[in-house]
């Protein structure tokens, strides 16, 4: 959102801007706690609609970021990406991007996000200056050529443990500060032997047994999951929760999930995802 408006030789000042951030959970217990005044102050001054120059500048340089999703229940996932200086793309002010990588399989968050499209990213610099940035935003999961068609300067990592599956294109909705006072300061250390092992199946490189899960295991019991339903049948059942959460909305119960706002086309073809799912409904 632009600051001013230039018409002409004159500057016409900005709206006023009367809807404040964050969630009804927060503004009340903001009012509990008699912080409405600073939370305001901050909500004024340091919470963007969209990346300023200084904080695209952060994101192409960071190596790592924590993720939060959750799915349609509100249950919730905290993770950790990381890859070489950039591999968090901006794409342009208001637009990030991220290539998934190859990992355990169980795919999580891109679950979640399939189910929920409001993600959480922190990026915190404890090596250089410090500070922590907050992006809020909504995502989608993009195929990678479709990504590519969209985005043809996009670089194919030449790292086979980091060649992309997927990227999860995230729109920015809110942007701001974590300050660095409880940030430690960290230093690097020089790679050792062989350095990271991207895309690694090897069970000890991998963390091993770390916190002694595995070793538990037989005392928790057989795991016997159900079979999986077949394409067809998964597709009806996901049809039927789609439909359930547009009642829970034409019924104005609260549901934050299923794409309650449209996402902007990713190019004239449109993602995969999202011709997939025109063609099932």
């Amino acid at each position: 959102m632009s600051t001013f408006e230039q018409t002409g030789d004159r500057q016409a000042p900005a709206p006023v801007r009367t809807t404040r951030p964050g969630s009804d959970g927060e503004h009340l217990v903001q009012q509990r706690a008699g912080t409405t005044a600073r939370a305001d102050k901050f909500y004024a001054e340091q919470v963007l609609d969209r990346l300023n120059p200084r904080m695209r500048e952060f994101v192409a340089r960071q190596e790592m970021f924590f993720l939060a999703t959750s799915d349609r229940h509100g249950e919730c996932d905290n993770t950790f990406r990381a890859g070489p200086p950039g591999f968090l793309h901006v794409l342009d002010e208001a637009t990030l991007a991220y290539p998934e990588y190859r990992g355990n399989g169980v795919q999580a968050s891109l679950g979640n996000i399939e189910e929920n499209p409001h993600v959480g990213i922190l990026m915190v610099d404890f090596v250089r200056d410090r500070i922590g940035l907050h992006v809020n935003g909504r995502a989608r999961v993009v195929a990678d050529d479709d990504m590519r068609v969209a985005y043809p300067g996009l670089a194919v990592d030449p790292v086979p443990g980091r060649r992309t599956q997927v990227w999860v294109q995230v729109f920015v909705e809110e942007a701001y500060i974590h300050c660095a006072k409880h940030i430690p300061h960290l230093q690097k250390v020089p790679l050792q032997g062989a350095g990271r092992a991207w895309g690694t199946d090897d069970h000890k490189r991998k963390g091993g047994d770390f916190f002694g899960a595995a070793a538990e295991a037989p005392g928790r019991g057989l795991f016997l999951p159900p079979p999986r339903a077949d394409a067809a049948t998964w597709l009806a059942q996901a049809e039927r929760v789609l439909e359930e959460a547009e009642q829970r909305s034409a019924a104005k119960q609260a549901f934050g999930g299923w794409f309650r706002r449209t996402l902007p086309a990713l190019s004239s073809r449109g993602s995969r995802a999202e011709r997939g799912r025109h063609q099932a409904r």
